[in-house]
């Protein structure tokens, strides 16, 4: 977890009992908790925006081959029939 082993994250939580006090601490946990919570839901509609960009770029981009292929069946049917 970002590199923090437990003792150091054992001396973070004495000063932070330290200076929020015993009585803040839980709310400021709480908060901090759904803080995380509320990140977590944001990056995660930005993925799903961002995937959702690339497959609508990805399945554009057959679209334009597919119907370019198809224009070049039809010249080259034309073309048949003309010679």
């Amino acid at each position: 977890m970002f590199g923090i082993g437990m003792p150091e994250l054992i001396v973070i939580l004495i000063v932070a009992l330290i200076i929020i006090g015993p009585k803040k601490l839980p709310d400021l946990a709480k908060s901090l908790g759904k803080s995380l919570s509320e990140f977590r839901k944001v990056t995660d509609d930005v993925k799903e925006t961002i995937h959702a960009d690339q497959l609508k770029e990805e399945v554009d981009d057959l679209k334009a081959s597919v119907l370019n292929d198809n224009e070049k069946e039809k010249e080259q049917d034309e073309d048949t029939k003309k010679g």
